[in-house]
């Protein structure tokens, strides 16, 4: 597989962070996989990830002076894709949030360099935008501008429950309420792509059919 996509969903279910089954998501569907990226829990796999989140963001061409990571994974993602970008020759400063404001020392929910400049937000995924969101307030409210959002894995579904569902997706709502693009690493297509391919584990062919399902019920 040359394609990066591609290579990123087969790393994801080598690394087993990207599974097959019968899953009950945050939203209270029942989904035929399951995208937990804190099981990128050592310094292999994490090194990585961090190749696929920087080679992602300079393939987008967006322009940025630094990244963000909210708490707590896009905190881990972002100071490991700031590494990963420096050895691409992209050296780039990083902050992240704590969820409480510390009162001693440097102060503050701010961790990591000023807030300035363009700023790409770094997340795992979208679920409800709620995370995007604090992240835009806090980016905002120091003078900065947040000019993306980078994550690893797009669903591509629609939100709500059956019967009331919303027309798009959280990541397209987060994109048209603060009018920046949202980048994945991969999405739902091309975990799709995966399980159709030729090369693909012959074991993961037998999930095609109840992805396709879930795809026609609730993608967007």
């Amino acid at each position: 597989m040359n394609n990066l996509r591609q290579q990123f969903i087969a790393f994801s279910v080598s690394a087993g962070v990207l599974r097959f089954g019968e899953f009950t998501t945050k939203a209270g569907r029942l989904s035929p996989y399951f995208f937990n990226a804190g099981l990128f829990h050592d310094g292999a796999t994490l090194a990585q990830l961090a190749q696929f989140y920087a080679q992602t963001l300079i393939d987008s061409g967006i322009e940025f002076d630094m990244l963000f990571g909210p708490a707590y994974k896009g905190i881990t993602l972002a100071s490991a894709t700031a590494v990963a970008l420096a050895g691409k020759g992209h050296n780039t400063s990083f902050a992240y949030n704590r969820k409480e404001a510390k009162d001693h020392g440097e102060g503050g929910t701010i961790v990591g360099a000023k807030l300035a400049g363009k700023v790409v937000i770094i997340d795992d995924v979208i679920s409800a935008g709620t995370s995007v969101r604090e992240s835009v307030d806090m980016i905002r409210a120091a003078g900065a501008e947040p000019c993306a959002v980078l994550i690893a894995l797009d669903r591509m579904e629609r939100s709500g429950k059956d019967g009331e569902l919303s027309p798009s997706s959280a990541v397209q709502q987060v994109s048209e309420e603060f009018n920046i693009p949202v980048v994945s690493i991969g999405n739902l297509e091309d975990l799709f792509t995966y399980l159709n391919a030729a090369g693909a584990d012959p074991a993961m062919a037998q999930y095609k059919d109840a992805v396709s399902a879930y795809r026609t019920r609730y993608g967007v």
